[in-house]
């Protein structure tokens, strides 16, 4: 048996070897119902009621990092896959897979910022379960949510959506949380200059609910960073493709710094708290000016267009270059979320 024929960390990455895994096993079994296209989210109709759907595991390590916790992680991560789908959190469930020996002052840490981050987005914490497992089982609290939302009027969003001439916009500085989760976990010390990006986007999304039918694409940068989002947008089109600017890039200080120590690419790198959107072109004025005047979109910038460029996302370099964005080849940043 080969290293092909077991699960790797790279598996897990928001890479590649993610989207052999869910193409190759996953999508064969179960894509021809809501989870068709595997979106963050589904959209579900029951009688009357348009509802978004969604879940998700967090096994970050280590559980604090700066900016946040295993705790607020679990609350905004879930939250955020409603609101770019399209919807209003509501409901998340909670999940806690515990391992003998955590300290409970530590456990009472992480529900106190769960507590705090459902309030700050106006969730409700509606059912859960908690299990132990030994000692050396678990690497100490995995957490897993639930999130159920309403679904916004408007919204109809996709691959198919995407024409030539579209602007590609984002919320803010791209990378942080990857390299705040990295650099505590090699006990980096970057000035206090970075920390995660982790955060709610579904006021982004509530800001411009009426330019709906100008939105073809919303989806935070989380695994794999921008560079997947992006390919994983395009959704095997190959009579359209994505032309970043490298000078319009959003990256904090902080995030360069341990990415070149580290010699990672930073479009690889996951934020938490982001959301890059495609919309028309004639709705990127608005859309980034009422971005920035949310706290959560202060940063917001245009940093491409979709083009004619059979499939492929190219950067156009500072220096007048055009190279290719790939998505990550294994798993660079393992446990960031």
């Amino acid at each position: 048996m080969t290293t092909r024929d077991k699960i790797q960390l790279g598996h897990g990455g928001g890479g590649r070897l993610s989207r052999e895994l869910i193409e190759g096993h996953i999508a064969p079994r179960f894509a021809d119902g809501p989870l068709r296209g595997f979106p963050d989210a589904a959209r579900l109709a029951i009688g009357g009621a348009s509802l978004v759907f969604t879940t998700d595991s967090f096994v970050v390590s280590p559980r604090r990092f700066p900016g946040g916790d295993i705790g607020d992680l679990a609350v905004y991560g879930t939250v955020n896959d409603i609101a770019v789908c399209g919807g209003v959190p509501k409901w998340l469930s909670l999940a806690l897979i515990c391992e003998e020996g955590l300290p409970i002052d530590e456990l009472d840490g992480v529900l106190d910022s769960i507590a705090r981050a459902a309030s700050r987005c106006g969730v409700g914490i509606a059912t859960g379960d908690t299990k132990v497992v030994a000692k050396g089982q678990c690497d100490g609290l995995y957490v897993n949510t639930a999130g159920l939302g309403e679904a916004l009027p408007g919204f109809d969003l996709g691959a198919e959506k995407l024409a030539e001439g579209d602007a590609v916009v984002v919320s803010g500085d791209l990378g942080d949380h990857g390299m705040a989760v990295m650099a505590a976990r090699a006990g980096m010390d970057v000035g206090g200059g970075l920390a995660s990006d982790t955060g709610p986007v579904h006021g982004l999304v509530l800001a411009i609910r009426d330019l709906a039918p100008k939105v073809r694409f919303m989806r935070d940068p989380t695994r794999g960073g921008a560079a997947s989002t992006l390919n994983e947008m395009l959704g095997g089109r190959r009579d359209v493709g994505v032309s970043l600017r490298e000078r319009d890039l959003p990256f904090s200080g902080g995030a360069r710094a341990v990415a070149e120590v580290l010699g990672v690419d930073l479009l690889h790198v996951a934020s938490e708290g982001r959301v890059i959107l495609v919309c028309a072109p004639e709705a990127a004025s608005e859309v980034l000016a009422r971005w920035r005047q949310t706290p959560e979109g202060r940063g917001a910038k245009a940093i491409g267009s979709v083009t004619r460029d059979r499939g492929r996302v190219v950067l156009e370099t500072a220096i007048g270059g055009r190279r290719l964005v790939d998505v990550p080849q294994g798993e660079l940043l393992p446990r960031i979320c």
